[in-house]
C-alpha cells in the first residue's frame, strides 16, 4: 500500500517549525482557535477584517488537525495566482508543504507535500480531480476570501461538487457584506425578520475590534473633489463638481473625468499623495504607496506622472501573472516610494509597508472598495497610520464612512428607493455596476480642477475646501506618520481651527473692500454656504433641503435666495460649528 505524504512524514511532523502555544497567538486568533476546537466543526466561517491575521489562525487550525490526524491532506484555495503562491510560502514556515502548482508539469505533483494551493478558477476547471483528493484521504479545505464562490454560480456549484465530501471545510473572509443571488457553499443562513436570508458567522473579528487592540492601523480618507467638463457623446458641454448629487451616470461621467490621465485632477491628488508619503518617511522611512488604477492604460499613465513628480520609476503590477507576482515581492521588500496596480492588488497581497494609497478606479462596489483599503491596514509597529486619497464621490465616501461596521452576506436583499443615502448608496453599487461601465467611451473628458475637500476619519469631517499645494492643504497632508487614533483626531480638529481662523480674517479683509459689489459678494456667500451644505449632506446621508431647513429653523430669516449678507454669514458659522462636533 503506498504511503501518503503525511504518513512518510508524520515521524518528522513534531518536530517541524514549533507553532507553540495559543499565547503565541493574537487575542482573537487563539479565542477563534479554542472556539473552533471546542466545536470541532465540519464548517467553520470565520470573519476578521483585513489584516488582522487570517492566514496565521487557518495555518494553526491546518496544524493541529495534521497533528491528530484528523486530516491528513490540506487544501487551500485563493483567488488569485499570486496569493496560492503567498499561502504556499505562508504554510512552509510553520512545516506544512503545499504545492502551488507552479513547477510547469501538468500531472502528478511530488508525494512530500502535505497538500496543495489552488485557484477558485482552477477548481472549477477541475472539479472532479479536486474532489478526489478531497475524498481519498481525510481533507481539510481552507477557503480564502470564500465570498469569491459568490461571484458566479459556476464557480459556487464547481466548489461545492468538489469538497462535498471533504472532512473539514474552513471559511474566511474579511469582507462579509455582498448582497446577490448566488449563495456561497458550505455557509450558513439564517432567515432575517425582512425574510431575506443572512449569512451566519462562527467567529467574527471585525474593523473597530482590530482597531481596538492595535491589530490594524486608522485610517485617514484625504477626500478631494473639484470642478470637471466634459463633452458627452451628442456633443453637448456638461459642467459639474465632483461630488454633487447628480444623477448616477453624471456622477459617472464626472467621476471618470477626474481620472483621466491627462487631466490636472489626478496630477494634482498624486502629487498630494506624494506629499503626505514624503511626511509619513519622516518617521516611517520604508513606507511605500500603492495607486489603484482602472486599467492597464491608466496605470502606465499615472506611473509617468508619478515619475515626473518623485524622478524615480514606480513599480508597476498590470497583470496577474508569475511576473506580476515577483514586482510585487520585490517591491515589499525594496524601500521604493510607489507602486502602480490594476485591480489585483486589491485583495490578500501582503505588503505592510503599504502606508498611502490613492483610490483612482471608477470601480465602486463596497466588496472591492474595502478590499482596497484592507492593503493599508496592516500594522508592524503601534502607532502608524494609514492614508487613502480619495475622489469625493457619494458612493465612495459612504463606503468610507462605513468602514468600522460589520455586515453580513445578504442573499435577496430588497431594493430601496433611488436616493442618496448611505446604505441605499450600497445597495446600488452592489446591484451592477454595468451602468457606469457602459459610459466608458460615450464621452470626452474636457477638463479636471482639483479642490481639496475634507478629512474623513472616525467618521467625522474635518477642514473645508482648499486649493492643492496652499496652506490649508499642507495642514493637513503633514500629520505626522506615527500617531495614535486619539493623536489624530485632536490633531486634525487643531488643523480645522486653524483653518477657520485663516478663512474669518480673509473674510475680514474683504469686508473692507469697498469695489467688491453686493450682488457678488452675496453670490460668494452663497456658494460658500452650499458648498459646506453639501459636503455635511455627504457624510450625514441626508438631503441638502433639510440642512437648509435646520440652519434657517436654527439662525432664521428667510429663504437662501432673499437672505442678506449677515443672515448667511450666521448660517455658514452655525454650519461651521456643526462640521467641528466630534
Amino acid at each position: 500500500m503506498s504511503q501518503s505524504a503525511f504518513e512518510r512524514l508524520s515521524p518528522a511532523f513534531p518536530q517541524r517549525a514549533p507553532w507553540g502555544t495559543s499565547a503565541s497567538l493574537r487575542a482573537w486568533q487563539a479565542e477563534a482557535l479554542e472556539k473552533y476546537t471546542a466545536a470541532a466543526p465540519r464548517d467553520f466561517l470565520a470573519v476578521a477584517t483585513p489584516g488582522a491575521g487570517k492566514t496565521t489562525f487557518a495555518l494553526r487550525v491546518a496544524a493541529e488537525l495534521l497533528q491528530e490526524r484528523t486530516v491528513r491532506r490540506v487544501i487551500v484555495v485563493a483567488p488569485t495566482e499570486h496569493l496560492k503562491v503567498q499561502w504556499a510560502d505562508a504554510a512552509a514556515k510553520v512545516g506544512i508543504q503545499l504545492d502551488p502548482g507552479t513547477g510547469g508539469r501538468t500531472r502528478g505533483r511530488s508525494r512530500q507535500y502535505d497538500g496543495v494551493a489552488a485557484t477558485y478558477a482552477g477548481v472549477a476547471a477541475s472539479v472532479w480531480g479536486y474532489q478526489a483528493m478531497a475524498t481519498d484521504i481525510p481533507t481539510l479545505v481552507i477557503l480564502d476570501e470564500v465570498h469569491h464562490a459568490g461571484d458566479a454560480l459556476s464557480w459556487g456549484e464547481a466548489i461545492r461538487e468538489a469538497f462535498q465530501f471533504a472532512v473539514r471545510r474552513l471559511a474566511l473572509t474579511g469582507t462579509p457584506f455582498r448582497s446577490d443571488e448566488n449563495p456561497i457553499p458550505f455557509v450558513t443562513y439564517d432567515e432575517s425578520e425582512a425574510g431575506v436570508r443572512v449569512s451566519k458567522a462562527d467567529y467574527t473579528y471585525g474593523y473597530a475590534d482590530a482597531l481596538r487592540d492595535h491589530v490594524v492601523r486608522p485610517v485617514v480618507f484625504m477626500n478631494y473633489g473639484g470642478p470637471m467638463r466634459w463633452r458627452t457623446k451628442a456633443g453637448d458641454e456638461i459642467e459639474a463638481n465632483l461630488g454633487e448629487l447628480l444623477t448616477r451616470d453624471v456622477s459617472a461621467q464626472a467621476w471618470r473625468t477626474a481620472l483621466d490621465p491627462k487631466g490636472e485632477w489626478i496630477a494634482a491628488v498624486l502629487g498630494a499623495a506624494d506629499r503626505r508619503l514624503t511626511e509619513v518617511r519622516r518617521h516611517v522611512p520604508d513606507a511605500g504607496g500603492l495607486v489603484i488604477a482602472t486599467n492597464q492604460t491608466v496605470a502606465r499613465a499615472y506611473a509617468r506622472v508619478l515619475e515626473q513628480h518623485t524622478g524615480a520609476r514606480p513599480t508597476l503590477v498590470l497583470s496577474d501573472d508569475t511576473g506580476a507576482s515577483k514586482r510585487i515581492e520585490e517591491f515589499a521588500a525594496s524601500e521604493n516610494r510607489w507602486m502602480v496596480a490594476v485591480r489585483m492588488v486589491s485583495e490578500g497581497v501582503d505588503v505592510p509597508r503599504l502606508a498611502v494609497g490613492v483610490y483612482a478606479t471608477a470601480t465602486s462596489t463596497p466588496l472591492f472598495f474595502a478590499q482596497a483599503v484592507g492593503r493599508f491596514v496592516r500594522t508592524r509597529r503601534r502607532g502608524e497610520v494609514a492614508t487613502v486619497f480619495l475622489p469625493t464621490v457619494p458612493i465612495i465616501l459612504a463606503h468610507a464612512s462605513a468602514l468600522e461596521r460589520q455586515r453580513d452576506h445578504v442573499l435577496g436583499a430588497p431594493k430601496r428607493g433611488d436616493d442618496w443615502a448611505e446604505d441605499a448608496l450600497v445597495d446600488e453599487a452592489n446591484r451592477s455596476e454595468a451602468a457606469s461601465d457602459d459610459l466608458i467611451g460615450s464621452f470626452e473628458a474636457l477638463r479636471s480642477d482639483a479642490v481639496f475637500d475634507h478629512v474623513l476619519f472616525d467618521a467625522q469631517q474635518f477642514g473645508m475646501h482648499a486649493v492643492p499645494t496652499s496652506d490649508d492643504e499642507a495642514d493637513y497632508l503633514g500629520l505626522p506618520g506615527l500617531l495614535e487614533p486619539d493623536q489624530i483626531g485632536h490633531l486634525l480638529r487643531e488643523r480645522q481651527r486653524r483653518q477657520v481662523n485663516r478663512h474669518e480674517r480673509a473674510e475680514r479683509r474683504e469686508r473692507v473692500t469697498p469695489e467688491v459689489s453686493l450682488h457678488r459678494a452675496l453670490a460668494t456667500k452663497r456658494k460658500e454656504l452650499n458648498t459646506l451644505v453639501a459636503q455635511y449632506a455627504r457624510v450625514k446621508g441626508v438631503p441638502h433641503s433639510h440642512i437648509h431647513a435646520e440652519l434657517r429653523r436654527q439662525c432664521g430669516g428667510p429663504s437662501l435666495a432673499q437672505a442678506s449678507s449677515d443672515q448667511v454669514d450666521a448660517r455658514i458659522t452655525m454650519l461651521r460649528t456643526w462640521h467641528a462636533r466630534p
